[in-house]
């Protein structure tokens, strides 16, 4: 399934990216890249979701399929075509939200995912909303929405008691 969803993300790439100005986005794939693996780095052991391999050997390689291939191509396809007027950010950027969720709902029923420490289905829609609009935010200010993400970060490490670990 997980494979599947990456397949079907470069499909609709091709279909409805903006290919002639992917090096336009092409910071802002780097930066979702990097969230990831970074989030997946910090709480290896006290993850919020964890997902489940298919076709993939082990969680890890899934996660790098999403790191590396999912996540920066549909981001890409969510810059492609963003509005110019706040209101219609609002709107895209909800609809965003809800093909994600629609998705990790249909993994949840697939139990190709699976939550811990607190974490819900709900919680990932609210996830995605903020992960939208700081990546709209990264488009346009990129060092603002650094910062940003460090304190949502730390507000997500304190408000699920993730351990942090410096060093084993």
């Amino acid at each position: 399934m997980h494979i599947a969803i990456a397949f079907l993300t470069i499909i609709a790439s091709f279909k409805w990216g903006n290919w002639r100005n992917w090096r336009k986005y092409h910071a802002s794939m780097f930066f979702i890249s990097t969230g990831g693996l970074l989030y997946e780095y910090i709480v290896k052991d006290n993850t919020l979701w964890k997902f489940h391999p298919d076709l993939l050997y082990g969680h890890d390689m899934v996660v790098i399929v999403y790191a590396l291939i999912t996540m920066p191509v549909s981001i890409f396809l969510f810059l492609s075509h963003f509005p110019e007027r706040w209101f219609q950010r609002l709107i895209y950027i909800l609809l965003w939200s809800g093909i994600y969720i629609s998705v990790e709902w249909i993994l949840y029923k697939f139990e190709r995912i699976s939550y811990k420490n607190g974490w819900n289905i709900g919680y990932s829609f609210l996830f995605d909303i903020v992960m939208f609009s700081v990546i709209a935010l990264h488009e346009f200010y990129p060092f603002r929405a650094y910062i940003l993400s460090f304190f949502i970060i730390i507000f997500l490490i304190i408000y699920f008691h993730i351990p942090f670990k410096f060093a084993k």
